[in-house]
């Protein structure tokens, strides 16, 4: 009887352990891919995080050298954008497009063109909403419905833009904290949406881009399209050169005194997307 105790109590404690131990599954937002920035982690196309040493919001961004960010609010738009990604490929200018949730899943064959020329796209929400005058709740599913709809497209956001700016800077921490998502505004606003006229949309902004800015126009106006030519070739003629929202913070992260990495003297490549890879 002893041998045969003996091995039954063996048995039965190398079973407690296992039993005690819980699973250790993905929270549903990890699952989702929105992984927050850890120490230690650089950019992860996979998960949608940026780099430590991301800010909580930019208006812009310090990075050494001509750099900056197009940026494109709102859309897609089924005639405007496929122009305007015309006009982007043949100058091989990569830019970020803050996208509207609706707007997404109505053109799923732009949103696929997007991600195949090497575009950047952020979160917009899903109905172009003031957030500010919202509830946490209502933010929460606006941001949610959205990052859902380009993560089923292959494309998880590393960050977002509230509709007209307008965000308080109590929503702007928890969004970071629960999302990772920092808030992106602008350094130049054409009023593109106001005006409704290329020439002044053009003229502002050679006029007010600097280095490290980020540039907002609006790819659901004609006119605001009518004004990219003269408006990407003035800036090339400029010296500037053009990167995505993510690209401009990664500089600017790697160019702060005491980082060990490079600075970036040069864009970096073209990336190219397939579906789950970004």
């Amino acid at each position: 009887m002893k041998p045969t105790l003996l091995l039954l109590c063996s048995a039965l404690f190398a079973f407690l352990p296992a039993c005690a131990r819980k699973p250790q599954g993905r929270s549903q937002n990890a699952a989702a891919g929105m992984a927050r920035p850890t120490a230690g982690q650089q950019l992860n196309p996979s998960s949608g995080s940026l780099p430590p040493g991301t800010r909580i919001s930019y208006n812009s961004v310090s990075v050494p050298g001509p750099y900056i960010a197009m940026t494109f609010d709102d859309g897609p738009h089924a005639s405007n954008t496929p122009r305007l990604l015309d006009m982007l490929k043949a100058r091989g200018i990569r830019a970020t497009f803050f996208t509207v949730g609706q707007n997404t899943a109505r053109y799923p064959a732009i949103m696929r063109r997007i991600i195949a020329d090497g575009h950047e796209l952020a979160n917009h929400t899903w109905t172009h909403p003031k957030l500010s005058s919202l509830s946490d709740a209502s933010v929460r599913n606006e941001l949610k419905r959205s990052h859902s709809s380009l993560v089923s497209l292959g494309a998880a956001p590393r960050m977002y833009r509230p509709p007209y700016g307008a965000i308080t800077a109590r929503q702007k921490q928890w969004i970071m904290n629960e999302f990772g998502y920092p808030t992106i505004l602008w350094s130049v606003d054409p009023e593109d949406w106001r005006t409704r006229s290329a020439s002044m949309t053009r003229s502002r902004i050679l006029a007010n881009t600097r280095p490290g800015g980020i540039i907002l126009v609006h790819d659901i106006h004609p006119s605001s399209i009518d004004a990219m030519p003269g408006t990407l070739d003035g800036l090339l003629a400029k010296g500037f050169r053009f990167v995505t929202v993510s690209d401009l913070i990664a500089m600017g992260n790697r160019s702060k005194p005491g980082t060990s990495s490079p600075i970036v003297q040069a864009p970096p490549p073209p990336i190219t997307f397939s579906p789950g890879s970004f």
